[in-house]
């Protein structure tokens, strides 16, 4: 009889929420802020949507052409220059 309650609870209490937390630019991490590149990509894609730009965060992540054109889009937001440093080093110019 324990074997059957015991799969009915685990049953009953569902998956887990395994989605990464993210708070302006920052993964919460056991309840505190932490910086993660992930999250500073989704809030890049988050301001450039706010100004009218098309674009996901995976896109973001996963081509650093994307991220570099989002960030000439964007310009100097202050909310995104730490996540925008990387996108434009090539150059000589900075950001």
């Amino acid at each position: 009889m324990g074997l059957p309650a015991v799969l009915a609870a685990f049953a009953w209490a569902g998956p887990a929420d395994a989605r990464i937390k993210c708070v302006n630019g920052n993964q919460i991490v056991q309840g505190a802020p932490l910086a993660t590149p992930y999250c500073q990509d989704e809030l890049v894609a988050q301001v450039a949507r706010e100004r009218g730009m098309k674009v996901s965060g995976s896109a973001v992540r996963n081509n650093p052409h994307v991220k570099r054109d989002v960030c000439r889009f964007v310009g100097r937001d202050i909310r995104i220059q730490l996540a925008c440093i990387d996108a434009n080093s090539m150059g000589r110019r900075r950001f």
